[in-house]
């Protein structure tokens, strides 16, 4: 019993040794590496910040349309401020508010996090996609 207990600490520490060694072939079985956490915060990264220009295009459009009288604001919350100058910096700051909590929520629950940002990132691609739509729609 206490070869096969020493033998799993080796196994653990050689796996430890090996998870600080970036230029191993064939550690796929290993738990989490330095380059799988290094690409899960770049991927987190490319999300959010993908998330954070989708919400400041959809802005800028929506403030174009609603100051051209083309389209309105379907947002309850936003259709007092759309005709204000505080229209676009607030959309940025709940932008960037949103991007740093879905920052801080990638550190404990990772996949909650990349889940709810490609969610968003969904919904904004389509927003903007709808706004353009209006804009094109209008011009002809």
């Amino acid at each position: 019993m206490a070869g096969a207990a020493k033998r799993e600490l080796e196994d653990l520490r050689m796996i430890e040794v090996l998870k600080r060694e970036p230029n191993i072939e064939g550690g796929e079985d290993l738990p989490k590496t330095i380059n799988g956490s290094f690409l899960g915060i770049r991927r987190i990264s490319c999300l959010l910040g993908t998330m954070f220009a989708l919400v400041v295009a959809d802005g800028l459009i929506s403030n174009f349309l609603v100051a051209h009288g083309i389209g309105q604001e379907w947002n309850p919350f936003l259709q007092i401020l759309i005709s204000q100058e505080t229209f676009l910096p607030i959309k940025v700051a709940g932008a960037l508010l949103s991007a740093l909590i879905l920052r801080n929520i990638y550190r404990k629950r990772p996949q909650m996090a990349l889940i709810a940002s490609v969610c968003i990132v969904a919904l904004y691609t389509l927003i903007v996609y709808w706004n353009l739509g209006v804009f094109f729609i209008a011009q002809v």
